[in-house]
C-alpha cells in the first residue's frame, strides 16, 4: 500500500527533536511520498535539507505563503524566484490568500498569488493553493488566469459543495483532504459524499490539524492512515483502495 501525503511541513521546528524518526514512522506505515510546501525564505534551508536526507520520499515545493506576505513581499518573491531558477521543484506552493488573520495585506496577497501562478504556468508545474476565508478572492484570480496550463491542489479543502464543484470545473485541480474530515461537526463528510473520489488527494498539513484521535496534538505524516480510514468509511472502499486511488490522483497533479 502506497499512501501520498501531498502537504506536510516536516521541516517545521516542532519536529526538531525527532524529525528522522517521525519521517521513518510515516514510511513504515506506507506513506512513502511526502510533498513539502514552502512558507517563506526562512523555511527554505530546512526544507531542502530534508529533501536531501530523504530524496526518494520527500519532494520540495517553492512558494511564498500568503500569511508571510507583508510589506517586504517583493523581496521575498525575489528569493523564491531565484530558487526556482536554480533548480526544479515539484510545484509552486503553498500560495494563495488568507483573510482569517489579517485583511490589511489583501492587495499584496493578490499580487503575490497572481505572480506565482504565472510562474507555475511558465514552468508547467502545478501550484498548491492556501485558501482561508477567501474563496471568492481566489476564484476571481483563477477565473482571470484560467487556461490549459493551470493545475494543482486546493490544500485543506473545507468548503461547501458549490465551492467544491467550482474547483472541480476548472479541470486541473484536486481537493486536498486532511484531518478536518475526521472532526465530528466539520460538515466535510457530507460534502465529500457528493464528490467523486477521483477528485481527491490526501494530506496532513503536519504539524497542524491532527485527525481524530490525535486532535489537538502535534500532527505528523504517519497519521495520514487515519484520514485514509475515514475516507474508507465515507466511500465504502477498502483503505488499500483509497490509498491506490488518491496516490494515482496525486500522480495526475505532480506528474510522477
Amino acid at each position: 500500500m502506497i499512501l501520498t501525503d501531498t502537504h506536510t511541513h516536516l521541516y517545521s521546528e516542532q519536529f526538531n527533536e525527532d524529525r528522522t524518526a517521525m519521517v521513518q514512522r510515516a514510511i513504515n506505515n506506507g506513506i512513502t511520498r511526502l510533498f513539502l510546501p514552502n512558507i517563506d525564505s526562512s523555511s527554505i534551508e530546512g526544507m531542502l535539507a530534508l529533501q536531501q536526507q530523504f530524496p526518494e520520499n520527500c519532494f520540495a515545493m517553492m512558494g511564498l505563503h500568503p500569511t508571510s506576505v507583508k510589506e517586504n513581499y517583493l523581496d521575498e518573491l525575489k528569493i523564491i524566484e531565484q530558487h526556482l531558477n536554480q533548480q526544479k521543484f515539484c510545484a509552486i506552493g503553498e500560495i494563495g490568500i488568507d483573510l482569517y488573520w489579517d485583511k490589511s495585506f489583501l492587495k499584496h496577497q493578490q499580487d503575490a498569488f497572481r505572480t506565482q501562478i504565472n510562474w507555475a504556468k511558465k514552468l508547467k508545474v502545478p501550484f498548491v493553493i492556501h485558501c482561508r476565508d477567501s474563496f471568492n478572492e481566489i476564484f476571481e484570480i483563477l477565473d482571470e488566469l484560467n487556461d490549459e496550463n493551470m493545475k494543482g491542489i486546493f490544500h485543506c479543502f473545507t468548503g461547501n459543495i458549490e465551492q467544491a464543484t467550482k474547483v472541480i470545473e476548472y479541470g486541473g485541480f484536486k481537493l486536498g483532504i486532511g484531518g478536518v474530515v475526521t472532526f465530528k461537526n466539520s460538515g466535510l463528510e457530507g460534502v465529500l459524499k457528493q464528490v467523486d473520489i477521483k477528485h481527491l488527494v490526501l494530506e496532513t498539513d503536519s504539524p497542524y490539524l491532527a485527525p481524530v484521535p490525535y486532535r489537538g496534538k502535534r500532527n505528523e505524516s504517519s497519521y495520514l492512515l487515519n484520514i485514509a480510514e475515514k475516507l474508507s468509511d465515507i466511500y465504502q472502499l477498502p483503505t488499500q483502495k483509497i490509498a491506490e486511488i488518491t496516490t494515482r490522483n496525486s500522480v495526475e497533479v505532480f506528474g510522477f
